[in-house]
């Protein structure tokens, strides 16, 4: 594993379109679980692994609709006589007030059995309290775990890009190569697992006092079957049961039902929904969090629901959306292929309802954008459609909705048409203009900050763009973990990104950026 530490920072002319796209595979590059020199105890992990492959019913906390609220989702084996979704909370151990929500059935297509989905919402949480908490499953009460409260205007954040469990698939390791076969042999999964559950080890530990986590989506690896034990390994970590985690619809799991029956989402709207669930909202001191599922590629939906997150809360201070697919990354697997699809709907519709930041996933490298808003021109339309085999998306073609037209995105050097083609397209997705600041703080800017974030685990890296498109600020690919630390108060949104070495220590991976509001 590469242990070099760099930071991109460049600022580079206007690149001119590609002529020719290649669809690359992840790099060499991952984090390798036995490489890592961490406090935690690789041998006893695999140990662990035999019985946390097996248990399917772990819980995910999930924000609330508001900082009062919080959800818990965890699935059961099905017993009709004793499903039953309850939690027990309260201020004290000994005195927990009983909270009852709702029993879901799941599809046992994947999620891998027979199984229920239990979804309840605890209320009236107060800031800077302790609180104690016990899930109770198939009527059994699992322990006591504690959950604390942070200041509701003093909120800090930590933001994650696909941890992606079981993606390492094919990488070496003691001189074998991690499979993704089910079960306990996911040797893949629990690889990832235990980066996964060191990542959030070491930045908890480095802030402390964060309210919860944002994840830019593909939390776990396998598309369209059943992969249990990915999401028992991305449960697992002591870190989520005291972190909500507000998730994302990615790719890899926009095509089943399996993301709905592991997490209770709050505010969830009949828009932007594919098998997975739809857009969502919630929000937190100061900010209102818009959460899209952008595997729709129907942005007349996710407007709507925008429209309802905003109207549910006009007077936020913050506006801040989450996507999975980056529309301004620079990763060579995405940003100049299937991360513009919905650049030239997204990026106007972000600027009539004054979205201060989007943060993003998809790429498996990091970057911060310039402020960019519109370009105020007519632009086509574009989405993918589903293959033939309607198990998985159609990559290699970008639909233009307006032509009624497929465009390859990776014609051969001496496809004429096609090359034309792509141009055109290429072209048509310039839709942006740069708001060009000094420094990396701004005071009340036009534009919108687009960040997309590095896998947390390390699971499965690309390479940056062969050249640095024109809105991008900073970039980096250092084969490294990293996340960042989000701080939002009412008068400032401040971002400082991080990567963890093999040996375990943090190193800042961009400056700190900060945007102030005075009005």
């Amino acid at each position: 594993m590469q242990k070099t530490f760099k930071v991109l920072s460049l600022t580079l002319a206007a690149a001119t379109a590609l002529s020719s796209i290649s669809v690359l595979a992840a790099t060499s590059h991952y984090a390798d679980s036995t490489a890592i020199r961490s406090s935690q105890d690789w041998n006893q992990w695999t140990q662990d692994w035999n019985s946390v492959a097996a248990d399917y019913t772990g819980v995910a906390m999930s924000p609330g609709r508001n900082e009062t609220e919080l959800n818990f989702d965890w699935m059961t084996p099905t017993d009709s006589a004793n499903n039953a979704a309850v939690v027990y909370f309260g201020t004290s151990a000994d005195n927990m007030q009983k909270y009852t929500g709702t029993v879901n059935s799941t599809d046992s297509r994947y999620t891998g059995g027979s199984y229920v989905s239990n979804k309840v919402t605890v209320t009236g949480l107060s800031p800077n309290t302790t609180y104690y908490y016990e899930v109770e499953k198939n009527g059994v009460r699992t322990g006591v775990q504690t959950y604390t409260t942070r200041d509701f205007h003093d909120v800090k954040m930590l933001y994650v890009g696909d941890p992606q469990i079981g993606a390492s698939k094919g990488q070496p390791q003691n001189g074998e190569k991690l499979v993704n076969t089910s079960g306990v042999s996911n040797t893949a999964a629990r690889n990832d697992g235990f980066s996964w559950n060191r990542t959030l080890n070491i930045a908890s530990a480095q802030t402390p006092d964060l309210s919860f986590i944002i994840s830019a989506g593909d939390q776990v690896n396998k598309t369209g079957k059943a992969k249990e034990e990915e999401f028992a390994a991305y449960l697992y970590p002591d870190a989520l049961k005291k972190l909500p985690v507000a998730t994302t619809i990615g790719n890899h799991a926009s095509l089943t039902s399996d993301y709905s029956a592991h997490f209770n989402v709050p505010n969830e709207t009949n828009e932007g929904r594919t098998e997975a669930g739809g857009d969502y909202y919630y929000s937190y001191g100061d900010g209102l969090f818009i959460v899209l599922n952008t595997n729709n590629y129907n942005v007349a939906e996710h407007k709507a629901a925008m429209e309802q997150a905003i109207a549910s809360d006009p007077d936020a201070q913050w506006r801040v959306v989450t996507i999975h697919q980056d529309i301004y990354g620079s990763g060579l697997d995405h940003s100049e292929t299937d991360g513009k699809i919905l650049r030239t709907q997204l990026t106007p519709l972000f600027d009539q309802f004054d979205i201060d930041v989007c943060l993003q996933g998809h790429d498996h490298t990091y970057s911060r954008s310039k402020l960019l808003y519109g370009d105020g021109q007519t632009h086509h339309n574009y989405k993918f459609q589903l293959n033939s085999t309607k198990d998985d998306y159609d990559w290699d073609h970008a639909y233009d909705t307006y032509l009624d037209t497929n465009i390859l995105l990776n014609p051969a050097a001496d496809d004429a048409a096609g090359q034309k083609q792509l141009q055109k397209f290429n072209e048509d997705t310039h839709c942006y203009t740069i708001n060009e600041i000094a420094g990396n703080s701004v005071t009340d800017p036009e534009g919108t900050l687009y960040m997309t974030a590095n896998s947390a685990t390390g699971s499965k890296y690309y390479e940056l763009n062969t050249t640095q498109q024109d809105y991008i600020a900073a970039r980096s690919q250092n084969w490294l973990p990293s996340y960042s630390v989000i701080e939002m108060t009412p008068d400032t949104f401040r971002i400082n990104t991080y990567q963890i070495t093999d040996d375990s220590q943090v190193q800042p991976l961009d400056s700190e950026f900060t945007i102030t509001k005075t009005r």
